[in-house]
């Protein structure tokens, strides 16, 4: 039964660790002084802000146009809901390998009882 539960927890060690990998990549992505300027800068500032006052403008007014921007606006969300979700989910990983290697310490000191 020990043997069993230890694997099943090395295994969620191993797929939290990955997340946690993954969120580490995102971060050194994010600090990437051509993904600073090219997405963070160029793409969620200015080409959101190109967007809304698009959407103003009364040569985009046809409903079309205005919808076209607004999928344009909501990729620009969406894009940038997923890096976040990347990094809250890589903090949570992170909190289960560590939850995860103590359950298998405790669970390995009290077989050698």
């Amino acid at each position: 039964m020990t043997t069993d539960a230890i694997q099943e927890i090395e295994l969620n060690i191993k797929e939290a660790q990955r997340m946690v990998d993954l969120g580490a990549a995102v971060t050194r992505l994010t600090n990437n002084r051509d993904f600073k300027k090219v997405v963070m800068e160029m793409y969620f500032e200015k080409e959101a802000i190109r967007l809304v006052h698009l959407k103003a403008s009364p040569h985009m007014q046809e409903p079309a146009r205005q919808a076209a921007i607004i999928k344009d606006m909501d990729a620009i969300g969406a894009f940038y809901q997923f890096l976040r979700t990347l990094e809250m989910q890589a903090e949570m990983a992170k909190r289960a390998v560590e939850d995860s290697e103590q359950l298998r310490e405790e669970i390995l000191a009290e077989g050698e009882v």
